[in-house]
C-alpha cells in the first residue's frame, strides 16, 4: 500500500497513536495531540511497526460515517488492536462485533428477539433494588474503594441476574472478568506479554464453559432469564448454539460490565472535579440526571478506539481509502470535535444537543446496552448523591494507560453517614491518603 507524503510534524503525531508511551501520558496531553489531529484536513497514516498501520479517523463526522457504511468499512475480522488471531476465533467463536452482513444481522436479531419488553422491564426494577443495596452495603461497610466497592457491582449484578447466572457462579465470574481484560491495549513488560495472554484466554474459555453448561440446562428446563430465551429462541427456526452463547455472553460481561463501571468511576471524579455541575444536578436530580449521565459518556469515552478493515473504495474526510487498508475510529477524539461540540473540554451535564458517540457511531454495531447503561447510571447516581454525604472523589483515578478502553483500575473516596443513621459521636469521614 502506498503511503502519501506527510509534513513531519504530521507525521510525528500520528506515530505517538501506535506508541503505548503515549497512552501513558496524562489525559490532557493525548487530548492535545488529537485536536491535532483534528486541525489537519484529512486523515493521516499511522504506521504500526513491521506490520501494516491503519488510517486515523479523528473527526466526528468521519467516525460516525464509517460506522455507518459496513459495507464500506467492515468490522471483520477484529475490531481491536491487534486483531483476534484465527485459531482464537475458530476456539472461542466469532463475537458480534467482529462480525458483518446477514451473519451479524442473524445473531443479532436472536439477542434482540430474546430481550423482551417483559425481561427489560424486569432488569429496570432490579437495578433499583441492586443500586440500592449497593448504596445500603457503602453505609454500613465504609469501603473506601470505589471500583470494586460500587462500580464494578452494579453493572456486574445486573447483567448477572438478567442472565440468570446461578450465585455460586458469581465470583469466579468477576474474578474471569478481570482476568480477561485487565492488560487489553496496554503495554507490558516482556514477561507479561509472555505469561497474560495465555492467562486471559484460560479465563475466557472457563467462563465460556461455565455459560455453556448453564446453557445445556435451560434448553432442558427453560427459566424466565436471558439465557433461556437465547437457547429457545425461534428466529428463522435458529437459536444460539453453545459457542455463540459463550462468545455472546463474553461480550455481554467484558464489554458491558467494564465499560459501564468505567462510566461510574469516571462519572464521580467528574462530578468531585466540578462542584459546581454537582451543585446543578443535586439542585434537580430528575431534571439533570440524563443529561449528566450523557455528559459523563461524552467526557470519559469509555471504549477509545475500535477498528475497522476497508472492502471497498471510498473517499471519506478527504481521504481514498482502498480495500485492504485498515482504519481505526477514534471515539476519545470523535468526542471532544470542536465543530460538534462547543467547548469540548468542559464538563457541561446540560450540554445540547450532545450527539456524542460513547456508544458508537450508529450503524449495525451500535451498542445493544445502551439503554440499560444509562438506567444504571442513572439509578446508582440517584442513590449515591441522595443518602451518603458528600460523597466525593479522593486523588486522581488510577488508569490503566491503555489504548483501548478508558479503564480505572482504582479510585479512592469518601463520604459522611446521613445524620439519621450516624452512630453515638461525630459522623464518620474516610481520612484522605
Amino acid at each position: 500500500m502506498a503511503v502519501p507524503a506527510q509534513r513531519y510534524s504530521d507525521a510525528g503525531t500520528a506515530r505517538q497513536l501506535a506508541d503505548p508511551a503515549f497512552w501513558q501520558q496524562p489525559p490532557g496531553a493525548r487530548l492535545a495531540a488529537f485536536a491535532a489531529l483534528r486541525a489537519l484536513d484529512s486523515p493521516l497514516y499511522v504506521p504500526e511497526g513491521s506490520g501494516r498501520g491503519h488510517w486515523a479517523l479523528v473527526r466526528h463526522a468521519d467516525v460516525q460515517e464509517a460506522s455507518r457504511l459496513p459495507k464500506v468499512f467492515a468490522s471483520a475480522p477484529g475490531v481491536t488492536t491487534p486483531e483476534p488471531a484465527r485459531w482464537v476465533r475458530t476456539l472461542f467463536g466469532d463475537s458480534m462485533v467482529n462480525l458483518d452482513g446477514p451473519e451479524h444481522a442473524r445473531l443479532r436479531k436472536i439477542v434482540q428477539r430474546a430481550f423482551t419488553p417483559r425481561l427489560l422491564a424486569a432488569a429496570e426494577e432490579d437495578i433499583l433494588a441492586v443500586a440500592s443495596r449497593i448504596v445500603d452495603d457503602v453505609l454500613e461497610g465504609e469501603p473506601d474503594e470505589f471500583v470494586s466497592a460500587v462500580a464494578s457491582r452494579l453493572p456486574l449484578e445486573v447483567i448477572c441476574n438478567m442472565m440468570g447466572i446461578p450465585e455460586r457462579h458469581r465470583a469466579e465470574i468477576a474474578d474471569r472478568v478481570n482476568h480477561a481484560s485487565e492488560n487489553i491495549g496496554v503495554e507490558r513488560g516482556l514477561a507479561s506479554r509472555l505469561r497474560m495472554p495465555g492467562r486471559g484466554l484460560r479465563a475466557l474459555a472457563r467462563m465460556q464453559r461455565m455459560v455453556a453448561g448453564i446453557g445445556r440446562e435451560r434448553r432442558e428446563n427453560p427459566a424466565d432469564d436471558l439465557i433461556s430465551a437465547l437457547v429457545t429462541a425461534d428466529v428463522d427456526g435458529q437459536a444460539l448454539n453453545a459457542r455463540q452463547l459463550g462468545a455472546f455472553f463474553s461480550l455481554l460481561m467484558v464489554a458491558g460490565v467494564e465499560t459501564t463501571r468505567n462510566a461510574i468511576t469516571h462519572g464521580l471524579s467528574l462530578l468531585t472535579d466540578h462542584p459546581a455541575q454537582r451543585d446543578l444536578l443535586l439542585g434537580d436530580f430528575e431534571a439533570y440526571a440524563d443529561g449528566a449521565v450523557e455528559e459523563m459518556i461524552r467526557h470519559s469515552t469509555p471504549i477509545i478506539q475500535f477498528r475497522r478493515t476497508v472492502v471497498a473504495e471510498h473517499t471519506l474526510g478527504g481521504r481514498l481509502f482502498h480495500p485492504g487498508d485498515k482504519v481505526v475510529l477514534y471515539y476519545a477524539s470523535a468526542n471532544r470535535d470542536e465543530t460538534v461540540f462547543p467547548d469540548p473540554d468542559a464538563f457541561d451535564i446540560t450540554r445540547s444537543p450532545n450527539p456524542h458517540l460513547g456508544f458508537g457511531g450508529g450503524g449495525p454495531h451500535f451498542c445493544l446496552g445502551a439503554h440499560l447503561a444509562r438506567v444504571e447510571m442513572k439509578a446508582l447516581f440517584r442513590e449515591l448523591l441522595t443518602r451518603p454525604v458528600g460523597l466525593r472523589a479522593v486523588g486522581l483515578p488510577d488508569l490503566a494507560g491503555s489504548s483501548f478502553d478508558n479503564r480505572v483500575r482504582s479510585l479512592r473516596f469518601t463520604f459522611e453517614r446521613p445524620a439519621a443513621q450516624e452512630p453515638a459521636g461525630c459522623p464518620v469521614e474516610h481520612p484522605a491518603p
